[in-house]
């Protein structure tokens, strides 16, 4: 089965989204930071779904997504951001990177669980 990276610095919001998935049957792991996030991507080819937050000590999502493209030419794995960001200018440096989706927070799994599932297949 493939897996889906959720990286969100708030605990919080990493067992909220990672345990819906789960209950709904998708392999999740999680990353603290867009640092982690990298790390996890690079040891697990597995991973086709990466929903992430924008803002994060360490590395923010947006700089992880630009990396993500350019420096492990990675233009497959599908990345959606999911924040309390609404920003035009980062969603437009959002879509430059690459990314399939915005959704701001809360987070409404319900409403979404379907496109997720086809997205990590």
């Amino acid at each position: 089965m493939a897996k889906i990276l959720v990286v969100d610095d708030s605990n919080t919001v990493r067992d909220e989204v990672g345990g819906f998935l789960k209950k709904n049957g998708l392999d999740v792991i999680t990353a603290v930071d867009g640092k982690d996030g990298l790390v996890k991507l690079k040891a697990d080819p597995g991973i086709k779904l990466i929903l992430s937050d924008v803002n994060m000590p360490n590395m923010d999502g947006l700089t992880m997504v630009e990396k993500i493209r350019s420096e492990l030419k990675n233009s497959t794995v599908n990345i959606i951001m999911l924040t309390t960001e609404s920003s035009p200018s980062m969603k437009e440096r959002g879509k430059a990177a690459g990314i399939k989706g915005w959704i701001v927070k809360p987070f409404k799994g319900e409403s979404v669980l379907e496109t997720f599932k086809k997205l990590s297949a």
